[in-house]
């Protein structure tokens, strides 16, 4: 059986971004999932092609030898099929796109995300520790600055943007 072109099994342009074929591998792979169409081999099929064509045109050298060679580039004349390692869960495979229906997942951007465990290490005496002892510590944490609010300028009108990033927080 020969393979079909890979942006062909995807719908996309050879000229598209990153973020086209991540978008419709992601619409393909949540309409022929096998745990949504259960039995049907046909839908099983086009869910291992797309995510076989996701595979190699999602990382950059894959699709470097796709594009100049095709499936021969890709070594035992294609890229060898479906990779169900590739994938852990159902949930993996979308991207977080469900999360919320699989329990949470993934942060999301700019949400609270848990912080580190606190950890602190005390020594006590034997019998302190079988008759019980009663102290106090001080664990370090980062707090919200008052001034600020964690804004780094007491009022907005003091906020500039940095004339070396231009607010991006990093120089490319």
């Amino acid at each position: 059986m020969t393979k079909r072109d890979y942006y062909e099994v995807l719908s996309v342009s050879r000229s598209a971004t990153l973020q086209d074929i991540k978008r419709a591998y992601r619409t393909l792979a949540v309409r022929h999932h096998p745990d949504r169409n259960p039995g049907q081999a046909e839908a099983e099929e086009r869910f291992k092609e797309a995510a076989e064509a996701y595979q190699v045109l999602s990382d950059p050298e894959k699709r470097r030898r796709y594009d100049a060679y095709g499936h021969a580039g890709l070594g035992r004349g294609g890229f060898g099929g479906f990779d169900p390692s590739a994938f852990t869960d159902f949930s993996d495979i979308l991207g977080g796109i469900f999360s919320d229906f699989f329990g949470g997942g993934r942060p999301r951007r700019g949400g609270p995300q848990r912080g580190n465990d606190l950890r602190y290490d005390m020594e006590i005496e034997f019998l302190e520790a079988v008759q019980g002892l009663e102290t106090t510590i001080r664990v370090p944490r980062t707090e919200s600055c008052e001034p600020c609010s964690g804004h780094g300028a007491a009022s907005p009108d003091d906020i500039a943007t940095c004339s070396t990033c231009g607010g991006a927080g990093q120089v490319r």
